[in-house]
């Protein structure tokens, strides 16, 4: 599969879980590391998001843990929480899994992504209903 390809599946990816955050990554490295960008895309997204066994709901599932986990990617954390919420993960869900991770990465990297799930909760709170 050539790279254009892998690129476009990501970018569909991205699109599927958060349509804001394709162009705000992109945008984001494009005068520094374009390059880091596209990799970025075709590589979690392109290549792992669309390999069989998981769903993509899934998948978000286990990327929120694993960032929880780190305790240092609060901004990964936030646009994965988003993509989780939009995928269909309950705010109940997500604080669960985030609290789980106590056990296993520590209390204060579970406490770092309970204040990042709170933050992006209260940032959907505000969001103006779309007009149907």
């Amino acid at each position: 599969m050539d790279s254009d390809e892998r690129y476009e599946r990501g970018r569909e990816t991205l699109r599927r879980m958060d349509g804001e955050q394709v162009g705000r990554i992109v945008a984001s490295l494009a005068d520094i590391a374009p390059d880091f960008a596209r990799y970025l895309i075709e590589f979690p997204f392109g290549d792992l998001y669309a390999r069989p066994g998981l769903d993509m709901k899934a998948r978000q599932l286990a990327t929120v843990a694993a960032l929880t986990a780190l305790g240092t990617a609060a901004p990964q954390l936030r646009v994965h929480l988003h993509g989780a919420l939009n995928l269909g993960w309950t705010r109940e869900e997500l604080v669960e899994a985030i609290m789980q991770m106590a056990a296993y990465a520590g209390f204060p990297a579970a406490l770092n992504g309970l204040v990042v799930a709170k933050q992006v909760f209260a940032e959907r709170e505000s969001r103006p209903v779309a007009a149907e």
